[in-house]
């Protein structure tokens, strides 16, 4: 039977991407999009999860969740992912609208599971789960596993030489959920980083059979005008999705890890620390895009 899925996202070129391939992919069943604010404004990435959706033609519902950071203000990505956090490619409207309360919404659906039943793909920062662990912890604990997009380990950083975005983004609600013991595997800039798409990748996608597949080949063109360097672009928030589907793709192993807290530049970096987290350090990445490629192809 398929896995039941919450994926928690900040729409977002590559958390549309991966929400494509997590609806196509026959061993996931989404339950919902729960949001937060990370890569633009929780109204937009809000909007865009709808939009996501509505393209798909799926329905599931969209719930809002933290409008801002645990404790910090909050910086958005809109020189990579554009004014509307989709790059300016055109979705449809959303079918329906959003509900309020990602929280109460998670919980409630982990209650009304078997205990250990559900995942939980987070693609942006980690504020809704801290917020599930501090609210509803006994709720969190039945979650079956959790995949995160997030941090750089031996990688340099995307938002300063150590911290990558989602984390620095919220840098204590990812100290939360890495000392919460919960069943976490991380992925981190390390091995996104190694999954990389092409312009020839990106022309396949946009000559497909589906609006999925042509809508995943314009939003990675629109990462390529809206990033600098190099002949590929990485596909991190897909990397959770991929893992899912196919961990022998990837190499995980045992860190030893904490979230640096501080008001310093490296806020939400990695470092040495007491939390034992399993963390993706290597991947097949030729392997992994192909079987994305072929998840949005709907093969």
């Amino acid at each position: 039977m398929p896995t039941p899925v919450i994926i928690d996202t900040d729409p977002g070129i590559d958390d549309a991407v991966a929400i494509f391939c997590a609806l196509a992919a026959p061993s996931l069943r989404v339950l919902g999009l729960t949001t937060v604010a990370g890569n633009i404004g929780l109204e937009t990435t809000t909007a865009n999860a709808g939009r996501i959706l509505s393209l798909a033609g799926v329905d599931v519902p969209v719930i809002r969740g933290a409008a801002g950071p645990l404790a910090r203000a909050g910086f958005a990505a809109t020189d990579v992912h554009g004014n509307d956090g989709l790059g300016g490619v055109a979705m449809p409207d959303p079918v329906a609208a959003p509900r309020d309360g990602a929280v109460d919404w998670m919980a409630d659906t982990l209650t009304s599971h078997p205990e250990g039943a559900v995942d939980l793909f987070t693609l942006g920062p980690l504020t809704n789960l801290a917020g599930l662990l501090e609210r509803r912890p006994e709720a969190a604990r039945r979650l079956r596993r959790v995949i995160a997009m997030g941090g750089a380990v031996d990688e340099r950083g995307n938002v300063s030489p150590r911290a990558e975005f989602n984390f620095a983004a919220d840098p204590e609600a990812a100290e939360r959920v890495l000392a919460a013991g919960l069943p976490l595997t991380l992925i981190p800039l390390d091995v996104t980083r190694r999954v990389r798409a092409r312009p020839a990748d990106t022309a396949a996608l946009r000559a497909g059979p589906r609006p999925e597949a042509r809508a995943a080949g314009a939003l990675i063109d629109a990462y390529f005008l809206t990033t600098r360097g190099g002949d590929s672009r990485p596909l991190h928030d897909p990397c959770v999705v991929l893992l899912a589907e196919a961990p022998q793709l990837f190499r995980c192993e045992t860190r030893l890890l904490d979230v640096d807290t501080s008001d310093g530049p490296d806020a939400g970096a990695l470092g040495p620390g007491p939390h034992q987290v399993t963390v993706a350090m290597g991947v097949d990445g030729a392997a992994a895009l192909d079987l994305l490629m072929r998840r949005l192809m709907g093969q």
